[in-house]
């Protein structure tokens, strides 16, 4: 018998995401600087932000893997507390054998949202493949989901509601998170924002 996706989405342990074009738009603004060097610019969704806080107050570890390097990337994850951080990765698939050891999860416990076939791999291994809207089409063929809202503009959230709401957490989570007397919502919140 197949698993529906709500029933894998209730068996996930570490959610996992692509960067560029799931937690952005995948724009990649490039502003030359005068001393020859450039400064990158990418935008993050705040709901995908918000979804992270309350993804890890429910329990979920956080990981991005992406193939780019950036100091972009870096930062927000920092702001983020992003429990595992992969980038370079032209090979994702390394990174989710680490992952999987560091947690000492199986694949059906990991989640994974991509948009591009270089996400491929470690889809086909998840235990809940999830697309975005604005995904490639041969990632929205293997997804067992499909978020409403393309990356940039929410995709993240609506991974990490899809989730918690299989689970039957998500609105038990959302109260807990605005509870200004839990210390657990505190600790898993974002960062400052200081870059």
């Amino acid at each position: 018998m197949s698993l529906t996706p709500t029933d894998r989405a209730r068996r996930i342990r570490v959610l996992l995401f692509d960067v560029d074009g799931v937690l952005t738009n995948g724009d990649i603004t490039i502003l030359p600087t005068p001393d020859g060097h450039a400064t990158e610019i990418k935008s993050f969704s705040a709901h995908d932000g918000m979804g992270i806080s309350i993804a890890r107050l429910a329990g979920l570890r956080i990981g991005w893997v992406t193939k780019r390097n950036s100091r972009v990337v870096a930062v927000r994850a920092a702001d983020l507390k992003i429990d595992h951080l992969y980038q370079g990765q032209n090979n994702k698939r390394e990174a989710l054998e680490k992952i999987l050891a560091d947690e000492a999860c199986t694949l059906e416990e990991i989640a994974y949202v991509g948009d591009d076939i270089i996400d491929l791999p470690v889809l086909r291994l998840a235990g809940l493949a999830i697309a975005t809207a604005n995904a490639r089409p041969q990632v929205k063929a293997i997804a067992h989901y499909i978020t409403p809202l393309p990356g940039g503009q929410g995709a993240g959230r609506d991974a990490i509601d899809f989730i918690l709401s299989a689970k039957g957490i998500l609105d038990s989570t959302i109260e807990a998170y605005l509870d200004p007397t839990n210390p657990e919502a505190k600790r898993t919140d974002i960062g400052s924002g200081n870059m």
